[in-house]
Parts: structure tokens; sequence; C-alpha cells
């Protein structure tokens, strides 16, 4: 499929993913599915004209901030395409923050518009009274506290809208980094970004039609929930179901066995978590003929297993906030298990040292970066962090890489996150994958710590499968099994158990939360 180029031609996000299926005769066909119920892309369009009127209403101009704090539900892409739409800039942020983050994103932002839900509201209160960019609040809900509800305000707005002359390379919407390290940053994407994704990833990789199903686990506000649950199924006239709540193991199977999604879109926290569970629908319980996996690598076995509960492949990838989507993955022709496949057609990518040097030999460790047309063009405020990422056409993106001779990459770790064991390089990934191998083990996590003498060795801390009981003899247990899987040097010295591991919502582990506890 060919991608936008970005130019000044007029281009609008929000007007293609709805025109394209109101024009091909879709208006009547299911766009979301949500606690409510089904929403057509004829009652989309009208809801996000009402919104895109909503905004107007409120003098909000091109280009000015929207920030949205809304759960998976019709009001979120409703909001987000409108201000498209509009001309505006959504930003929707992760709803699992603290005050004090939110705080931040507004501050960082100057967003005039804040669009939060019932639920929600309190974080934002503390803020909102003398804010000094924030001109409106409007809540979706019940209970606006005194500000403005989101059905009210759409409530009689016209239907029809006319859409801003925004162009290809204009400004469209931000996100906002997950935070596992640091303070968040705003990646700004363009209009064209969005499309791009589907048409470089969704169509030609996954196969996307018209009849698909789509559920994604991963909520809208992240990069790789966006795509999965908005943009995808909205470039072929699919159907996507939303999930207000958690995706929890109960709430997921439920889902994939009423809803017969047929495109599911996990994180590997979530595959074991199914596993565990015994919730997960067994073959021919299900409709699925399709999972990815993102945010991590998956472990190899926890592709074996599904596979075998379910007759399902997992298409492992990797993508970023910064890339917007997937541009490394395994196709369903070729699947390496424990690898994250080969580069997306459209992306380019390579290995480089510490030095910059580009590494062109098979089995070379390096630092990943890639370039493409759907990359951020900054963070938004951060000029320092801009430069670091975004290299003329190259966007680093922190993750250490291998790449053997069949131009097949393996996960070795995030770049803050390798250690360096006698001067070798070890990955806590591979480490991690040996450990979970483990029959007790559920879920782990290694990050370094130093011994007596100061050397950085492997620490693990790992979360037992239900009714296995922590113990030395366990302990010692799990660390011959790693000498029988890797080389001896990469064992973990010191082994914790927990109750569970530090997560960001996305199901990512806070690797640094557990290396300031040791």
């Amino acid at each position: 499929m060919a991608v936008h180029s970005a130019t000044d031609d007029l281009y609008n996000a929000a007007d293609d993913l709805i025109g394209r299926n109101l024009k091909a005769g879709r208006g009547d066909k299911t766009a979301f599915i949500d606690v409510s119920g089904p929403t057509t892309y004829a009652q989309l369009d009208a809801r996000v004209n009402q919104f895109a009127n909503v905004l107007a209403d409120h003098n909000v101009r091109i280009e000015e901030r929207v920030l949205l704090c809304l759960p998976d539900t019709i009001d979120w892409p409703t909001c987000f395409l409108g201000a498209i739409r509009a001309g505006a800039v959504p930003i929707p942020v992760n709803t699992r923050l603290t005050a004090d983050d939110y705080k931040f994103m507004l501050d960082d932002s100057r967003a005039r518009v804040l669009v939060v839900s019932e639920a929600l509201l309190d974080a934002f209160l503390p803020h909102l009274a003398d804010h000094p960019f924030l001109d409106t609040v409007i809540v979706s809900g019940a209970d606006g506290k005194g500000y403005a509800l989101l059905k009210d305000e759409l409530n009689g707005k016209p239907t029809d809208y006319q859409t801003a002359p925004t162009r290809a390379s204009d400004m469209c919407f931000w996100l906002y980094t997950s935070g596992t390290t640091g303070k968040p940053k705003g990646a700004v994407h363009l209009q064209t970004h969005l499309i791009d994704t589907a048409n470089l990833y969704a169509i030609p990789v996954l196969g996307i039609h018209e009849k698909d199903i789509c559920f994604s686990a991963a909520k809208l506000f992240f990069a790789y929930g966006l795509g999965n649950g908005l943009t995808f199924p909205m470039s072929v006239g699919a159907t996507s179901v939303l999930l207000a709540g958690p995706p929890d193991a109960k709430s997921v199977a439920r889902i994939l066995r009423e809803e017969k999604p047929t495109i599911f879109y996990g994180v590997p926290t979530l595959y074991g978590m199914l596993l565990a569970s015994g919730e997960l629908p067994k073959k021919g319980d299900h409709a699925v003929r399709l999972a990815t996996s993102a945010g991590e690598a998956l472990p190899a076995d926890l592709l074996r297993r599904f596979k075998e509960a379910t007759g399902v492949d997992i298409l492992d990838g990797l993508g970023s906030t910064e890339m917007l989507h997937i541009f490394l993955s395994n196709t369903l022709d070729n699947i390496i298990p424990g690898s994250s496949g080969k580069p997306v057609p459209g992306y380019d990518l390579r290995l480089v040292d510490d030095d910059g040097t580009v590494l062109t030999g098979a089995g070379e460790m390096g630092m990943l970066e890639v370039s493409g047309p759907t990359s951020a063009i900054l963070y938004w405020n951060q000029r320092d962090k801009s430069r670091e990422t975004f290299q003329g056409m190259w966007t680093r993106t922190g993750d250490k890489y291998v790449r053997d001779e069949n131009g097949v990459y393996t996960h070795a770790g995030r770049s803050d996150d390798m250690l360096k064991v006698g001067g070798i390089y070890v990955s806590p990934v591979e480490v991690e994958s040996a450990i979970v191998r483990h029959e007790k083990v559920l879920e782990v996590a290694v990050v370094g710590h130093a011994d007596q003498d100061g050397l950085i060795k492997p620490k693990a801390f790992i979360v037992l499968r239900d009714g296995i009981r922590p113990d030395d003899a366990l302990s010692d247990e799990i660390k011959a099994f790693v000498k029988a899987e890797l080389a001896s040097y990469k064992y973990p010295r010191w082994i914790e158990f927990l109750d569970e591991l530090p997560k960001t919502a996305t199901g990512k582990i806070q690797r640094f939360k557990l290396r300031d506890a040791t």
C-alpha cells in the first residue's frame, strides 16, 4: 500500500478515516461496540461533527490542544476524531496516572480544553480553578461537579461540519511516553501518520479486512492501542470492540467468547495471565484468527503455550510511541519464536554501536534505529531529548538488538537495562526468558545488582504460580535451571520472590523501580 507523503496538500486524518467508509457505503455498518452497544459509521460521523461544533462554540482554533482523559468508550473516538476534524490537536493521556502527572501534562501541553471521565475528574480538580491556559472542562458521565457534561454539550449540535483545512504535514495529535523512566515526553505526530501505520502494517502484515472484528487489550491512549482499536479497523471498515475497564483475564476472556473478535491485540503479560487464569477460551470457543503482541519481547514459551491452548498464532513485534506502531514484526509465514522478526516493509532499520558506527555483521549487538514515514517530529518543549532521539532520518529506539544472518532481529533489552558481567554484555531479557520456562515461575524481571566488590551481577525478582511457596530450595533450583539453559555467568546470583511486579498500564515491567529497590 502506498503511504502519504507529508506535503502541503490538504489532508485531514479524521476526514479520511470516516469519509472512506461513508463513500464505500458502510454508513450502516458497526464501527465500534462499547458498553452502551454498537455505533455505526454514520452515527460516528454525526457524533464527531457534533464534537467539532462543540469546540467551535468554545472558540477553539486550529492547532490548539485538547487533553483527553477517557476510558475506552464511544466518547473516546468521538472526541479524538472530532478534535482532529476541527483542526485542533487531541492529546489522549493515560487514565491510570497521578494528579501530579496530569498537572504536568496540562502545564506542558497548554491545553485549552480538557475532556475527562467523571471517574477521573477528582485527580484534575486541584488544578482546574486557576489554570493559566485551560478555558473549558467537559466531563464524560453523569456528574460534572459543576462542569459541563459531554452529553449536554453534544445534544442539539449540528451533525455536519466543514472539515478544517489542515495539511498533510500539519501537527495532528500528541502521545505522551509511558513514563517508565523520567518525565513524560509529548511525541508530536502528523496528520498522515495514522493511515500510514495501517497501510504499512495492518493491511499487508495482518491482512485486516472489512469483515474483521478487532479487540485490543491495550487501551486507545497508547500508540499500540490507538492503531489496534481505531486506525486499523477504520482503515478498512472493520469493527472494533472497546473495553472500558481494565483488561483483566476474566474481562478479556468474556469478550473473546461473546463478541467473537477475529483479531486480538495483547501484550506478553496478558497472555501469561490468560494462560494462568483458566479463563482462556479453548479451540472452538472463540473466533480469533490472529493475535499480536508488543510492548516487550514475547517469550517463546508463551507463544508456544498460547498456540497449543487456542490454536492461534501470536505475531510478536516492536513498535514505539515515537514511531506510532509496529515497524518490526514476525509474519504468519515466518514466525521465529523469541524474536521480533524482520522490518515491516516501508521501514529501514539499522544497528549502531556506542560510538554511532553502523554494525553490519550477523550476531553483533547494537542500538536499534529506525527510519520511516510515521516517526514523530519531536518531543514537545524538550529540545535535548528530541535531538537525542530524532537524528535526521533516523529515530533511536533505546532498544538493544541482535540481527542474525537471515535478517531476523532478537531483542536484547533496553539500553539502560543491559548488564555487563565480567566485561560481557548480558541481556536481562535473555535471563528472564530462561527463568520463565521453569514450571513454577509465572513472571520475572532481572536487573543489575552490585556484589560485595561493587561488580554488577544479575538479580531476579520472581512471581510464582498460584499455590507455589517460595523457599531457599526453590531459589537454588531456579539458579541451577538457568545454569543449564544459559552460559554460567548469566545466572541470577540473587533471587527475590514478590507477589507482583511493578508495571506500567501497558503491562511493561518497570525495571527502574526494582533497580532502585536493590
